[in-house]
């Protein structure tokens, strides 16, 4: 079994919907019917899909021709082995619905739930106003726009990459260098490629949850998944204050400190519902909002809220109209006083959309939250929130990575969230399948507190069962919400997945277990067969602050993905900063799958720097064919970097375990 080769995916999330036996047999179908160029055509596809499992029997190959259509007028278009797996992947879900093909819909399986996608024309409409809004003056972008909502041009304006990767800098500043972004009138196939994997790698980075999204899916315009994305986008930049970072005077809407905790665990969803309902207490409203749907219907609620937080505008006026449909025009009237955008129709407001409601509420706290400043109870909230730069981007960073793999539960706090053990055990599922003994897992809520130990006391012997190095570390120290073992621990899941990654190249690592010094001798290696001179000491050498050498070692990989001419010296600060952003942003756009900020490479965090590296050493072994020299590794240079690139295997929760006895020596 030592010379077993699996069946690799570029996509994790989407290897993870196949077991290696599924997708041999699927490799094994897809290479016996494609062409010398190494590809399906559309039209070969229905008589492969019509005899596989789970839908054969069910749909006949006419249904899937017919299905087929509406997604590839071209039945010449060419199928990957991705896209393969993606297409099987629809079919089986209309297998499993039970309930036949309707050409106005489509079928994406997401986990082990099949769901069912329609375009509501309503958001459409909304999502449109809000790009022309926030993107009608890019200099690239206002030679296409406005769009128009009644016609296709979304769908079309999204084929190149351009608009979301845009969209995304919209939402979070800053997380895409804008150089780096193809921006021609015509794009060839590789251009426009890259822009779709900067923009699939860049939503992960912010907070999206791509399941089952392919670049292919993006140059053909789906609308369901292009409206899903945009969606999240969009809320992401709408909900981005809805914590007590942003906006610390949210702690107005609880009483003490254990409440507080519990805000910071919520969604910024129900944040958005807690603090809507605050205002509605003071307003005399004697109704709870508990949705963005039927509570809102009658628009009761938006009239007493805007008439509480804007009494200057205040009138009974919506209160007194009984016909909802112009009740609802008259809410909308009144929030455009704010400067709310009109992306919400009444008809909207009546049918109870959820999504154009929610974005809605989030407008109106954005202009107008009506929250006080409370001193005492903001240095209550700030006492609890207060981190390190350091630990706050590495709190960024794992929960991002946990949510990109697309887990059942969706982390908005990271330390409060994990704290039951659950998400913890999620993630254990997930990079190492079956370790998991969910019959001993409780799931939350939970309220008996032995039941959070017990999911965190399993965690940590699956971590000791990998070898994750956590002396002296007991389940009950993740259940108290101790941020540094939690963070230790998280590092050792992460590096372990990445180096479970790199191994599983088997064709590269001849099946032997990569070390922190092997990634370190490839990437000083990989440099210097380039001919560039620049070398790395270890993952904390400080010289790699200016950014040079991974601009090198991206493009020793990939010549063609570093623009020199963008390159500064890093001999400044400022230098350094536009380094550091044109890195991460070339790296995703080259395909690597990466969560760390700029800062991280400017002060040489070696954590994030090690990923960085295992990422483009991931991506080059996979598309650039090539064996690690695992003995020359170990006898020659790789000896004396060992120990400096272990040092950041090391920081483990012995470490984290060490430094709480130190400070608690310290402060007795």
């Amino acid at each position: 079994m030592s010379g077993f080769v699996g069946v690799i995916v570029s996509d994790p999330t989407l290897q993870s919907q196949f077991t290696q036996v599924e997708l041999r047999t699927l490799k094994s179908q897809f290479t016996s019917a494609k062409n010398q160029s190494g590809f399906l055509t559309v039209s070969d596809l229905p008589p492969i899909l019509g005899k596989l499992k789970g839908i054969i029997g069910v749909h006949t190959q006419d249904d899937i021709r017919a299905a087929l259509e509406d997604i590839y007028p071209d039945v010449k278009h060419e199928i990957d082995f991705e896209s393969f797996l993606r297409e099987y992947l629809n079919f089986q879900g209309r297998a499993a619905g039970a309930g036949g093909y309707k050409r106005t819909t489509s079928i994406l399986r997401q986990s082990n739930t099949t769901l069912l996608h329609t375009i509501s024309e309503s958001e459409k409409a909304s999502y449109v106003a809000h790009i022309n809004n926030y993107l009608g003056e890019d200099k690239f972008l206002k030679q296409f726009l406005p769009i128009d909502p009644a016609t296709s041009q979304l769908f079309d304006l999204v084929k190149d990459g351009v608009l979301i990767c845009k969209l995304i800098n919209v939402a979070v500043p800053g997380t895409i260098d804008e150089r780096a972004i193809n921006t021609k009138k015509v794009l060839n196939p590789w251009e426009r490629n890259e822009n779709h994997t900067l923009c699939l790698n860049s939503a992960k980075a912010i907070g999206c949850t791509v399941v089952n999204i392919g670049t292919q899916d993006l140059v053909e315009g789906r609308p369901h998944l292009v409206m899903g994305l945009i969606s999240q986008i969009i809320k992401i930049q709408l909900l981005a204050d809805l914590n007590l970072k942003k906006t610390p005077q949210l702690v107005e809407l609880v009483e003490d400190s254990q409440e507080v905790e519990e805000l910071m665990s919520l969604a910024p969803e129900k944040v958005l519902l807690k603090w809507m309902n605050f205002h509605l207490k003071k307003a005399g409203y004697g109704k709870q909002v508990t949705n963005f749907t039927t509570d809102l219907k009658d628009g009761e609620a938006y009239a007493h809220l805007l008439n509480v937080l804007a009494p200057e505008h205040s009138t009974t006026t919506m209160l007194e109209t009984k016909d909802p449909t112009k009740r609802a025009n008259l809410i909308l009237e009144q929030a455009e006083k704010l400067d709310c955008k009109r992306y919400i129709s009444p008809k909207d407001i009546v049918e109870g959309s959820a999504n154009l409601n929610l974005t809605f509420v989030a407008q109106i706290f954005q202009h107008r939250n009506g929250l006080s400043v409370d001193s005492e109870k903001l240095s209550i909230a700030e006492q609890i929130t207060i981190d390190d730069d350091q630990t706050s981007r590495e709190e960024r960073c794992f929960r991002l990575w946990i949510n990109s793999l697309g887990t059942a539960t969706y982390v908005n706090n990271l330390f409060e969230d994990v704290r039951t053990g659950w998400v913890l055990l999620e993630v254990l599922d997930k990079v190492s399948s079956g370790s998991v003994n969910w019959k001993q897992a409780t799931k939350p809520p939970i309220k008996m507190p032995f039941r959070k130990v017990e999911n965190c006391n399993q965690v940590i012997k699956i971590g000791k069962d990998l070898n994750f190095s956590l002396v002296n570390v007991a389940g009950d120290d993740i259940v108290q919400g101790n941020k540094k073992l939690i963070l230790a621990f998280l590092w050792q899941l992460m590096r372990f997945t990445m180096l479970q990654l790199l191994k599983n190249l088997r064709s590269y690592s001849q099946g032997k277990e990569i070390t922190d010094a092997n990634i370190l001798s490839w990437a000083n290696k990989k440099v210097k067969s380039s001919g560039r001179s620049s070398q790395m000491e270890s993952f904390k050498d400080k010289n790699l602050s200016n950014g040079i050498f991974f601009l090198e070692l991206l493009s020793a990989v990939e010549a063609r993905v570093v623009n020199w001419k963008l390159v500064t010296q890093g001999e400044t600060d400022e230098d350094k900063k536009l380094n550091a952003t044109y890195i991460i942003t070339v790296a995703r756009k080259l395909g690597c799958s990466i969560f760390l900020l700029p800062e991280d490479i400017i002060e040489v965090n070696q954590k994030m720097i090690l990923t960085l590296t295992a990422s483009i050493m991931y991506w080059s072994l996979q598309h650039k064919p090539g064996q690690l020299d695992m003995e020359e590794d170990k006898t020659t240079d790789a000896s004396p970097s060992e120990n400096q690139a272990g040092e950041a295997s090391n920081l483990s929760a012995d470490n984290a375990v060490a430094e709480e006895s130190a400070a608690g020596e310290a402060d007795s």
